[in-house]
């Protein structure tokens, strides 16, 4: 093993132990108008991933108002970091949801985050998701 990939191995092994959160990461699905009984069809959403992540607030993030519909929206910006091993069905895109769905800080769990983007890295000791909070 050489000296790069000693230290990859302890950084990894580093980050993953700050991934105290537990995250569903997932593709809405889209919703189908069914011509035969007049209803909107519920679309089932694709599940990518559900296990261990880092949920950090963005520092420079102040958060963004904008207008939404006729309501005021604040856009907060988020990084998620899952293990580096992690492999998905599909790779993430922008627009999907991250979930937390269990936190050692309760106000985490819940917090819906959508996909913003998404980096690649043979060198990193995580896998990092851009997100963003619109609420």
């Amino acid at each position: 093993m050489s000296a790069l990939e000693a230290a990859l191995a302890a950084g990894r092994a580093a980050a993953a132990g700050l991934q105290r959160e537990t995250v569903t990461l997932y593709r809405p699905g889209v919703p189908a108008f069914d011509w035969d009984t007049g209803t909107d069809g519920s679309a089932t959403p694709l599940a990518l991933y559900t296990g261990s992540a880092r949920v950090k607030p963005v520092a420079r993030s102040r958060g963004e108002e904008i207008e939404a519909g006729e309501a005021n929206v604040t856009l907060r910006e988020y990084a998620v970091s899952l293990p580096w091993a992690t492999e998905t069905s599909e790779r993430p895109a922008v627009g999907d949801l991250i979930e937390v769905t269990a936190s050692p800080n309760a106000r985490m769990v819940g917090l819906r985050l959508w996909v913003t983007g998404v980096e690649f890295s043979s060198t990193a000791t995580a896998w990092r998701i851009s997100a963003e909070d619109r609420s």
